[in-house]
Order: structure tokens, then C-alpha cells, then sequence
């Protein structure tokens, strides 16, 4: 049997597992990668390839980098590869009808999360702020909605308290790549159809933000701490201390919840054993922070050289 001739389109460090299985597995050519154009990146602000064309580039696969994935002579050079199918994977670009259509058997995408739950860009992150106790990845065949095609399988997983984002994204990676090298060749032998997603249960997941991080010291210890791990390594949880004129931004690093009752934002404890916050219910103990512009330091470490007050507040 020939190899199934794949077009692979993403961007983001998670579709790199992807498109490493897909050249791994013989019973795959990947003709092109398309990705999004070098990004200007650090102090010089000199252009920077994406993880998926550093891979690509590794395998000597062709690369394509258009401004927007409905150019004409973007789709030009697509029909050139004659695609028995695309895979998309965290691309960044939402695909016109024309790409769509253009494969013979049509898009397939690797979502990470239990679709139709949190369709969107951080599905991620959102599964563990709001608490989620498991999620996973779907492998759906792509309409032009946003994430509401026709579901072909899903895996899951559970998320554990030691979950942060980058952790869990890393296993989600892992698992996308593994059941889309499964889903596809029962997908084009017809022995696995789509099937539409659940009418209900529909939510989505926006993309994050900055300003995500900032703790808000009403909600309970527990949705903060859900937070710090979703946010975790990006944006991060942070919030601000001192006169507003003159207020410092202390990043948090390391937190747990602890059993102990108090105003939200105030300092109930800072010493050797850390720095307790209240929360609306609860407190957070901060083990590990960073002032803007320092280093990572434990509580015991920062205190040394920034002493915080019992009654003083956070926020």
C-alpha cells in the first residue's frame, strides 16, 4: 500500500509531537509543513523559526510560511502536492473552505480537550483553572466552525493535583500524536466515520491573557490555586504589593492551599514556614516567589531581604 501523501500545518511546540510521529511512521509521507512566518523574538528582536519549521527543517521536508492561509498562491502551491489529506495541529490561522476542500479526504485536527468542552485557544489552561479532574485530546475531521466538526476519537486523561499547563500539555502532546497515527488509516478505510459532537456541553476556552494571572484574593484558595497552576509557565500568577504609587509586582512561584481563616489579600503569616495569604475561603501558603526584575527565591529567602508585615495586604 502506498504511503497516505499528508500536508502537515502548525506552529506551537505541541504539534511537534504530531509531526514527528507522522515522519516516523511509514505508512505516512509528509510532502510539506506549513507554518507561520518567523516571529521577531528576545533583546534584538532578530526573526525566529517556530518549533514546527525547526523540526521540519530537521527532516528536510519542505516548508511553507504564508502571511495568510488564504492567499492564492498559497493555495496554488498546496494543490501542487496533490494531498490525500491535511493534518492540523495548533496552527494559529483559521483555514478558508478552499484548503478545506482541497484534500481528497479532507482536514483532520488534534484538539486537546474532550470536544465539544472547550473549544477555543487555551483549552489547556482552562481545564485546570476551572477545576477539571480529567480532559484529553479529540481527533475531529475540520468544518469551518470553530472547533465543531465531526468527532473521529478521543482519549483521556486525568489532571493531577502536580498539574500545571506545561505538564499537562506535554501528555496531551503525546497522547494527540499517538491516537492520530491510530485514527488515521481506519479513517480512510472508512471503518471509522465521524460523528457529529454532542449537542450539549458545548463551552469555550479564550485565549489567555496577561492580566489572567492576577490574583484575585476573594475568590476561594483553591480556585486561586487552580489558577496559579493553569497559568503556569505563562503568564504566571502574580500579584502586587506596597502603596499603589509604588506597588511591586511579586510573582508567585510555589503555593498550596492551607486550612486557615482570614481577610482576603492580608498577610496572616510570613516567616521561615512562609508567607499565608487570606483567600475568600481558606488561605494560600506562598512557598516560592519572585519580585520583578529578581530571582526566584523561597519565602524564607525573600523575607531575608523584603520583609513582609502580619495585617499588610497584597493585591
Amino acid at each position: 500500500m502506498a504511503a497516505v501523501n499528508l500536508i502537515f500545518m502548525g506552529t506551537a511546540e505541541l504539534s511537534c509531537a504530531s509531526l514527528a510521529a507522522l515522519l516516523a511512521d511509514a505508512r505516512f509521507r509528509v510532502a510539506a509543513v506549513v507554518t507561520q512566518p518567523d516571529k521577531p523574538k528576545g533583546r534584538n528582536l532578530a526573526p525566529q523559526p517556530s518549533p514546527v519549521k525547526v523540526l521540519a527543517l530537521q527532516s528536510q521536508v519542505p516548508v511553507l510560511q504564508p502571511q495568510r492561509a488564504r492567499d492564492e498562491t498559497f493555495l496554488a502551491q498546496l494543490q501542487s502536492f496533490a494531498p490525500d489529506l491535511i493534518i492540523v495541529v495548533a496552527y494559529g490561522q483559521i483555514l478558508p473552505p478552499a484548503i478545506l476542500d482541497l484534500p481528497r479526504h479532507g482536514c483532520l485536527n488534534v484538539h486537546t480537550s474532550l470536544l465539544p468542552k472547550y473549544r477555543g485557544a487555551a483549552p489547556i489552561q482552562w481545564a485546570i483553572a476551572n477545576g477539571d479532574s480529567e480532559t484529553g485530546v479529540t481527533i475531529m475531521k475540520m468544518d469551518p466552525g470553530l472547533d465543531t466538526g465531526p468527532i473521529l476519537s478521543q482519549r483521556r486523561t486525568p489532571i493531577d493535583s502536580g498539574d500545571d499547563s506545561q505538564s499537562l500539555h506535554d501528555r496531551l502532546a503525546r497522547l494527540g500524536a499517538d491516537l492520530l497515527v491510530q485514527t488515521i488509516p481506519g479513517y480512510l478505510a472508512g471503518d471509522l466515520l465521524p460523528q457529529p459532537q454532542p449537542a450539549t456541553g458545548s463551552t469555550y476556552a479564550a485565549k489567555i491573557n496577561k492580566e489572567d494571572g492576577r490574583i484575585i484574593w476573594s475568590q476561594p484558595a483553591r480556585q486561586i490555586w487552580n489558577r496559579f497552576r493553569a497559568f503556569t509557565p505563562w503568564p504566571g500568577a502574580f500579584t502586587f504589593y506596597g502603596a499603589q504609587d509604588k506597588a511591586v509586582l511579586l510573582k508567585i512561584r510555589g503555593a498550596r492551599v492551607v486550612e486557615r481563616p482570614g481577610v482576603p489579600g492580608e498577610i496572616l503569616q510570613a516567616d521561615r514556614e512562609g508567607i499565608i495569604v487570606g483567600c475568600g475561603q481558606q488561605a494560600l501558603q506562598i512557598t516560592d516567589l519572585q519580585r520583578e526584575g529578581g530571582r526566584a527565591l523561597t519565602a524564607r529567602e525573600f523575607l531575608a531581604g523584603h520583609p513582609l508585615r502580619v495585617g499588610e495586604k497584597l493585591g
